[in-house]
């Protein structure tokens, strides 16, 4: 009686440790309320930018700083930004650099791509060109813009030139990183079942080391917009049209604070709502994918 007693308590607990894994493998899939997306995703941002106004007309209203030139008011710079959208300009200042960066972006995956592959999978070629992708990740994008300058002239392939140098060496480290952390397993297992070459490339080593590959993605992006930011301070022409960044130019050219703050705010903006539209979705749909984000 006493081992049947015992088998039953173990049976008991057994099933109590198996409910409790279900408890916590078992998610909610109806929608999260409207309150709490607007409490957990729309209230913290709207209270950051209310408290920067707040402490920027602070600076004004107090005279801590009471140099118009040097710091305008809140409502100068919505004054710049009214007039541009009246002129029907603001749009063509953001879509002139949005558009150059993405394309030369998406360049520069595919350029980037095959190469941290071909880099992280033969030896003889990490040992050639891994230092030098490594040495022109950690050099400034600015200091490629005289040379694009010389080499191509003032036109849109000196620009791609710039986002090419600044952001292909970004993108194939990240994508080494990553698949530098694939499981040997993984590996074992994919030849095991005949996936050798190009298909163990994309169906093994690609999926496994997407982590580290969006991480790469990421930096590559912030890599490419900040070289095109200053190709376009540096290198400007009629006839590559204004940017965000040679709106920048013409604000300092004409000692215009206004104009240079809206600048410096669209320029912000483009990159946290690229972050937020593309690289933030991709980075959840990765992590859920392999259990390490649950909604709840």
């Amino acid at each position: 009686m006493a081992s049947t007693d015992t088998k039953t308590d173990r049976s008991a607990e057994l099933a109590d440790v198996e409910a409790g894994l279900d408890a916590l493998e078992t998610t909610e899939t109806g929608r999260t309320p409207v309150r709490r997306i607007v409490v957990d995703k729309v209230l913290p941002p709207i209270v950051a930018i209310t408290v920067v106004l707040a402490v920027w007309q602070a600076l004004i209203s107090f005279k801590v700083v009471d140099d118009p030139s040097k710091l305008p008011s809140p409502a100068d710079v919505g004054r710049e930004f009214q007039a541009a959208w009246l002129q029907g300009t603001l749009l063509d200042f953001i879509w002139t650099s949005v558009s150059r960066g993405l394309l030369g972006f998406l360049l520069a995956l595919a350029i980037g791509t095959p190469l941290g592959v071909l880099v992280a999978r033969v030896k003889f070629v990490r040992a050639a060109i891994g230092p030098i992708l490594s040495g022109l990740q950690s050099l400034p994008s600015v200091a490629w813009v005289p040379a694009a300058v010389i080499w191509l002239g003032l036109n849109n392939s000196m620009m791609y030139a710039v986002i090419l140098l600044g952001a292909v060496p970004s993108v194939a480290n990240g994508l080494v990183s990553g698949i530098d952390q694939v499981p040997p397993l993984f590996l074992r297992a994919g030849r095991t079942m005949g996936a050798t070459g190009l298909r163990g490339a994309w169906h093994i080593v690609l999926p496994a080391a997407l982590p580290g590959y969006l991480a790469g993605l990421k930096q590559g992006w912030a890599f490419s917009w900040r070289s095109l930011m200053a190709a376009e301070i540096i290198a400007s022409s009629p006839d590559l049209g204004i940017g965000l960044g040679a709106l920048l130019e013409n604000g300092r050219n004409a000692s215009s604070m206004p104009m240079v703050f809206q600048a410096i705010i669209l320029i912000l903006f483009v990159g946290v709502a690229i972050d937020l539209l593309i690289f933030s979705p991709l980075e959840r749909w990765v992590l859920r994918n392999r259990g390490l984000l649950v909604k709840s």
